[in-house]
C-alpha cells in the first residue's frame, strides 16, 4: 500500500471517527473519561487549525499576526465577549496593517 493510500485512509479516519461515535453511543452517557475529554477537544482543534495558520499569514508579516493573536488572547483573557473580540482584533490588525 502506498504512503499515500495510507495517509488519505488515516485522515479519513480521524475525521470520521469523532462524527461516528456519538452517533453510535446513541444517547447513553460517555463513561469513559478520556472519550469524553477527546471528544470534548475536538471542536478546539478544529478551531486552532483555522486560526493559527491566518496568524502567521495576515498582512504579510509574521509580527502583525502574533500582535494580533496577542490583543485577541488579552481580550479573552478579560472575558470579553466574543464578537466584540473579533471586531477589535480585526481593527487592531487593520490598523496595524496601514500604519506598517
Amino acid at each position: 500500500m502506498s504512503d499515500y493510500l495510507l495517509a488519505i485512509i488515516g485522515m479519513a479516519l480521524a475525521t470520521q471517527l469523532p462524527r461516528l461515535i456519538p452517533a453510535l453511543t446513541g444517547t447513553k452517557k460517555i463513561r469513559s473519561r478520556y472519550l469524553s475529554r477527546f471528544l470534548s477537544s475536538i471542536p478546539l482543534a478544529a478551531l486552532g487549525t483555522l486560526i493559527i495558520p491566518g496568524i502567521f499569514t495576515v498582512g504579510g508579516s509574521v509580527f502583525i499576526g502574533l500582535l494580533g493573536g496577542l490583543v485577541s488572547l488579552a481580550m479573552a483573557y478579560k472575558g470579553v465577549n466574543i464578537m466584540l473580540n473579533i471586531v477589535l482584533s480585526s481593527l487592531f490588525v487593520s490598523a496595524l496593517i496601514y500604519i506598517i
